[in-house]
C-alpha cells in the first residue's frame, strides 16, 4: 500500500518535501488543505504546483476509507461505520454525541490479541496494526460528517477495536498529528487512551509526559479473577499494573481512570466492590463502571440495574469517585467489534 498522507506529522512531512526540493511551507499549506480544508483529493490542492500534486498522488493516497456501512441510533444519534480499507479489512469508528460536544472511538488495530472474554473484538484475533494514517483519517471522515452540521471532533478515545499500545508507534504519533495547531487542534486533555494493561507501553507512554487521560481495563479486583477474563494479566499482573498507574500520574499529574465492567455473578457482588475500593484506595483515580455488552459468541450476562447501582453506591461510600457509563446506540451494533463480527458473519 502507498503511504498515506494523513500518516505524516508536520516535521515529518517537511523533511519528506525538502528531500524533493520543495520548500518547507508546503508542508503547512498541505496540511491546512487536508485538515482544515479536509479536501479529499490532491488534485484540489490549488497553490501547490501541478507537478507537486501529481508527485503527491502518484507516490500518496489520500483517502483509503471505505464506508461499508452506518448505523444511527434512534435513540441517542450514536453514528457508528463499518470502514473498509485499502487490502479489504475492516474497522469501526463511532461518533458519540454529548451535552459537551462530539466524541470519536478509533480503532488501532485490524482485530485484537487480547483474548478479552467480554469483548467481540477479539473474536477474530488480530489481523494486522492499523497505519497512522488510517487512524487518522478515521476522526478526518467524522469531522466531513459534522462540517455539514457546523459542528467538530470535541474529543477523541482510542477505545475501538485493537489495544493502542500494542501499536505504540502508530497510536502516538496519531496523537501527535491530531493534536498538532495546524491540524485538527483537538487539545491532549481531550484524549483518552484505552488499555487492557501494556505495562512496558504504561511507563513509555509516562515518560513521553503527553497530556492524555490513559483509560486501563481492571474488571476485577484479584489476580485469579481478572486472568480468567483478560489473559493479560498473566503477564502483567494487578500489583505490577497499579505501579504502573502510580507512576504514570506521578509523571502526568493525570488521574488514572479505571474502566470495571460488570458481569452478573462474576465481579458484581458488594464484596466486589469493597476490595475495588481497598486495591485502588492509593491511586489518584476515578472508576467507570461499564454494563457488560452482550456478545452472542460469549455466555456473560449482564448485571442488573439495581445491582449496578448498588456496587456504585458502595464504591462512594467508600471515598471512590465512581460513575456508571453512559450507554449509547443501545439499538445499533455500538459495543466494540460487534459490528464487524456480525458484517463478517454475514448478519449486516
Amino acid at each position: 500500500m502507498k503511504t498515506s498522507l494523513y500518516g505524516y506529522r508536520l516535521n515529518e512531512l517537511v523533511e519528506l518535501l525538502s528531500s524533493r526540493g520543495e520548500p518547507k511551507y508546503r508542508a503547512k499549506q498541505i496540511f491546512d488543505w487536508i485538515y482544515k480544508r479536509r479536501v479529499t483529493d490532491v488534485s484540489e490542492m490549488t497553490n501547490l504546483s501541478k507537478s507537486l500534486r501529481d508527485q503527491l498522488q502518484h507516490d500518496l493516497m489520500l483517502t483509503s476509507l471505505h464506508e461499508v456501512t452506518r448505523q444511527v441510533s434512534s435513540f441517542d444519534g450514536t453514528t457508528k461505520f463499518l470502514f473498509a480499507l485499502a487490502d479489504g479489512a475492516t474497522i469501526e469508528t463511532v461518533i458519540m454525541p454529548h451535552d459537551y460536544g462530539n466524541s470519536v472511538c478509533v480503532s488501532t488495530q485490524v482485530g485484537c490479541k487480547m483474548g478479552c472474554k467480554f469483548c467481540a473484538s477479539t473474536l477474530g484475533g488480530l489481523a494486522r496494526n492499523l497505519t497512522t494514517g488510517e487512524i487518522v483519517e478515521q476522526v478526518v471522515h467524522c469531522q466531513r460528517l459534522l462540517d455539514a452540521k457546523g459542528e467538530r471532533v470535541s474529543s477523541v478515545v482510542l477505545m475501538g477495536s485493537g489495544e493502542p499500545l500494542d501499536n505504540y508507534n502508530a497510536a502516538t504519533a496519531f496523537i501527535d498529528i491530531i493534536t498538532d495547531p495546524e491540524g485538527l487542534q483537538i487539545g491532549q486533555r481531550h484524549i483518552t487512551l484505552s488499555t487492557v494493561g501494556i505495562v512496558p507501553g504504561i511507563y513509555k507512554l509516562a515518560d513521553e509526559k503527553r497530556g492524555i487521560t490513559l483509560a486501563v481495563s481492571l474488571h476485577a479486583s484479584n489476580d485469579e479473577s481478572r486472568s480468567r477474563m483478560m489473559p493479560v494479566n498473566k503477564a502483567y499482573d494487578i500489583a505490577s499494573l497499579l505501579e504502573a498507574c502510580h507512576y504514570y500520574y506521578n509523571q502526568t499529574g493525570r488521574r488514572i481512570t479505571f474502566e470495571y465492567a460488570l458481569i452478573k455473578d462474576h465481579n458484581d457482588n458488594l464484596s466486589d466492590a469493597r476490595k475495588l475500593a481497598h486495591l485502588i484506595a492509593t491511586v489518584p483515580c476515578h472508576v467507570n463502571v461499564i454494563p457488560v455488552n452482550y456478545v452472542p459468541e460469549r455466555e456473560l450476562k449482564r448485571t442488573s440495574i439495581e445491582q449496578i447501582q448498588a456496587f456504585v453506591n458502595e464504591l462512594q461510600r467508600l471515598g471512590v469517585n465512581a460513575t456508571v457509563r453512559r450507554e449509547m446506540g443501545g439499538d445499533i451494533s455500538a459495543a466494540c467489534g460487534q459490528l464487524r463480527a456480525e458484517h463478517a458473519n454475514g448478519r449486516t
